[in-house]
């Protein structure tokens, strides 16, 4: 099974509203970005939308370390949310409905392929490709405003 690291980010202009993503994949020396826009979203949607277009660019069922800065991601599965969601027919501990419900069913089809170490990284700490993703994803942003 092939190793792979995966960096993702999110951004959005004033929450809801423009929203861009990045995603930066290195493999065996290689790097590929990814980028993404959406015209009226949110953080969150933002967020999960990079660590979805990451995993379904790949080819083939791989053991990932899945960087993020989104707690929100990350404390789904490494706190099991996400089980925990399911199990309560997708309501929070407040049996409120999950948000993103879509979206979250969408990543766990990706999920179920792969291999993932879900790691937290704290966004804007000078981590290289974290604000690499940052940068992809602004720049989706700023150039779709433009137009």
């Amino acid at each position: 099974m092939k190793k792979i690291t995966i960096y993702t980010d999110g951004a959005c202009s004033y929450n809801p509203g423009p929203g861009g993503f990045g995603v930066v994949l290195l493999y065996n020396g290689h790097k590929k970005e990814i980028s993404g826009y959406d015209p009226m979203t949110t953080n969150n949607r933002m967020e999960l939308m990079a660590v979805i277009t990451a995993l379904e660019c790949l080819k083939e069922s791989c053991e990932i370390d899945l960087y993020t800065d989104s707690k929100y991601v990350a404390d789904a599965f490494n706190k099991n949310w996400i089980k925990n969601w399911q199990r309560n027919g997708w309501k929070t501990a407040s049996k409120k409905p999950v948000e993103n419900q879509d979206l979250w069913l969408r990543l766990l089809a990706q999920v179920e392929k792969n291999q993932i170490n879900w790691l937290w990284v704290k966004g804007h700490a000078d981590n290289e490709y974290n604000e690499r993703c940052d940068q992809l994803a602004r720049k989706e942003i700023e150039s779709r405003m433009k137009k």
